[in-house]
């Protein structure tokens, strides 16, 4: 029975499977649109002052301290734990959400998100330790498309919600906890991965076969509650050279690591044009993230939410529509991206510098809006050409 549960947990479809669920309930955020309304409404009575100078800069700073060790830990406890911990700092941020009160409640929450998105490497990294990379661009298709379909469903809802049904923030709050919680449930249901990106990279490549007195050879493939009667060694006989050699090999492993770690990146950004690329990538991301974060400020003082209809949730999926479509359109476009790619990185970063003047400029809330979705959809181009160039010429260091 044992066998047979490694060997169904070992196939592609199964963590796939779990993974876009946990993926697509940790999505499903109906209330993420319209968190400055809730926050500067009669459920918290924040100002926008507190909101904008105190709260907000929170995650920020969070997400900024938390993203390179939580890189290195997900990879050194190998993803499952860390998708755990996302977990409950979801049902945290949205129990403070809904229950507490006040300005370092509210920072609180912003700690929290940081953390919730900062381990979203373990979401994107997981899936690649536990299918053969024959599966890869099937799995990423999947992993990320139930993202999208998620973020623009939870947006669809929430302003179908507000709009249609008069539901209240806070109620839209109480289904983004209960979405978060199921994939919270779903995190237990993944497979432990054998191997990491470093530090456990090597443990499945260097298990070797080994013969005992028989000569029977016992296959690496076979699941280790299988193998366990079979290699144990009899009690005559002394540990393994192997295993001597192993011994102290745990003291200087992370050490090791770490070594080749900055090696790789000293080769990987000995090419120019890739530093070019991944500063512009920095640079972009922090600017978008900045974006994202104070969007809904921006919006609340055009047409301030206690006297105006909020149409945040529309603006959203329309957004992370597009968004998809011009990232999905790239792959089919036959354009030397290598060789091309800068004149669009101009071309389409001077169209998102316009967009967020106009944004800043108006005063109209529906010129705000179109932006906003101009903004996005050309970061979101700009980001998949950024990958394609990057990757390759990675590939070609």
């Amino acid at each position: 029975m044992d066998c047979w549960k490694q060997e169904e947990s070992n196939t592609w479809t199964f963590p796939t499977l779990i993974v876009c669920l946990y993926g697509f309930f940790s999505m499903l955020k109906p209330s993420e649109p319209f968190l400055t309304p809730y926050l500067t409404g009669p459920d918290k009575n924040l100002t926008t002052d507190e909101v904008t100078n105190q709260v907000f800069p929170v995650w920020t700073y969070s997400y900024l301290a938390l993203l390179l060790p939580v890189f290195l830990i997900t990879d050194y406890v190998r993803y499952k734990p860390v998708l755990l911990l996302q977990g409950i700092s979801f049902i945290v941020t949205w129990l403070l959400l809904l229950f507490a009160r006040g300005v370092v409640a509210m920072q609180i929450v912003e700690f929290f998100y940081g953390m919730v998105t900062a381990a979203e490497v373990a979401y994107y990294a997981y899936i690649y330790s536990v299918v053969s990379t024959d599966h890869y661009q099937r799995v990423t298709s999947y992993c990320r498309s139930i993202t999208l379909v998620a973020a623009t469903t939870g947006a669809v809802l929430g302003q179908l919600l507000v709009s249609l049904a008069d539901v209240s923030y806070f109620h839209l709050n109480a289904i983004t906890l209960a979405s978060v919680s199921l994939a919270f449930l779903c995190s237990f249901f993944l497979p432990v991965p054998q191997k990491s990106m470093f530090f456990h990279r090597r443990e499945s490549s260097e298990t070797l076969p080994r013969t005992d007195k028989t000569g029977a050879t016992i296959s690496c493939d076979t699941p280790p509650s299988c193998q366990e009667d079979k290699s144990s060694p009899s009690p005559d006989m002394g540990p393994a050279p192997e295993q001597q050699a192993g011994n102290a090999k745990p003291q200087h492993h992370v050490l090791r690591v770490l070594v080749q770690l900055s090696k790789d990146l000293r080769d990987c950004y000995s090419s120019r044009k890739l530093l070019y690329w991944s500063l512009w990538w920095a640079l972009a991301t922090a600017g978008f993230n900045q974006v994202l974060n104070y969007i809904q400020v921006l919006w609340d003082f055009r047409a301030p939410s206690h006297s105006s209809a909020v149409y945040n949730g529309a603006v959203e999926a329309i957004a992370t529509f597009l968004s998809s479509v011009t990232s999905f359109i790239v792959q089919y476009v036959k354009i030397n991206w290598d060789l091309f790619g800068e004149l669009a990185l101009g071309i389409f970063s001077t169209i998102d510098a316009v967009s967020l003047l106009l944004m800043h400029f108006t005063t109209n809330i529906w010129a705000c809006y179109a932006g906003y979705l101009i903004f996005k959809a050309c970061y979101m181009l700009l980001i998949t050409i950024a990958t394609l160039t990057l990757g390759s010429r990675s590939q070609s260091t």
